[in-house]
């Protein structure tokens, strides 16, 4: 996979490693966990496969996802990654508490860790750091307030009466990577049926909208083609119906259309627990 997909992934939403552990929660807590695969691929070529592990305890959620080559992207390159995240979900909203991600790609090492509080970054560790450049907007203080880490991010509490309709796209996801601050604007545009891939049943499908605000060089190619860029979201229920997680997004490159879909889920919770009884 070469590095512009892979920044473009990154970019969009963190998404699909494997087991994880649960945070602590009340015993009468409503739990539920996934476990998927994914498949990435371009102009229909596969190029990488990811993984995600989600558990939910009440309102505190832990996540764990990983990426590599896969396909023809193994004749391009032998990067991989991962990322892992914590933290609690409040009405239907999304508060972070840790983040780490650990990446290789173009013989270069990439690592983020944040620590995060009532919305806020109180402290991180990135490497690298970015070249100085008098052109790139600098992340301030200020940009770092509710802001959410790309992994948080891929999960959208709803509620629940309302959770598989156009408001769950209603939604605009504040993303700081530990480079750049950057926005997701989602608007409805339609529900769909899905059956095959350990999920049958209806998605929200979102128009997503990439809006960059700091870290970024605004006379980048890059940065002028995301912002422009289609792009899209189907929202799958994440054994919860409170809780949606992607079940596809795709981005229209200057390489072709970049898919990410899942190719298998095992999602389990006491709603289906309960539905089997």
């Amino acid at each position: 996979m070469n590095v512009s997909v892979s920044k473009i992934l990154g970019r969009f939403l963190a998404l699909p490693l494997f087991a994880l552990s649960c945070l602590p929660a009340p015993a009468d807590a409503k739990k539920a966990s996934v476990g998927g695969l994914y498949a990435i691929s371009i102009s229909g070529l596969k190029i990488g496969k990811g993984t995600l592990s989600l558990a939910l305890q009440g309102n505190a959620y832990s996540a764990k996802v990983g990426l590599e080559p896969a396909g023809i992207g193994t004749l391009f390159s032998t990067g991989k990654g991962g990322a892992e995240a914590a933290g609690w979900l409040v009405g239907t909203k999304v508060v972070p508490s840790k983040y780490r991600m650990a990446s290789h790609a173009a013989n270069r090492d990439f690592y983020v860790a944040l620590a995060q509080g009532s919305g806020n970054i109180r402290k991180m560790e990135v490497t690298p750091q970015f070249k100085p450049n008098k052109e790139r907007i600098k992340v301030t203080k200020k940009h770092q307030r509710n802001a959410m880490d790309p992994l948080s991010a891929a999960l959208m509490p709803v509620k629940t009466k309302s959770g598989l309709g156009p408001e769950a796209c209603q939604r605009k996801l504040p993303i700081f990577d530990g480079w750049t601050r950057f926005d997701i604007k989602l608007s409805f545009r339609e529900i769909k049926q899905v059956k095959g891939r350990g999920y049958d049943g209806p998605v929200v499908v979102c128009n997503a909208r990439w809006v960059p605000v700091a870290g970024h060089r605004p006379s980048k190619a890059s940065v002028k083609y995301m912002e422009k860029a289609s792009m899209e979201a189907w929202l799958a229920p994440a054994g919860r119906d409170d809780v949606l997680i992607p079940y596809r997004i795709s981005l229209q490159t200057k390489s072709g259309q970049l898919v990410v879909q899942a190719s298998k889920l095992n999602i389990e919770s006491e709603q289906t627990d309960s539905a089997k009884r």
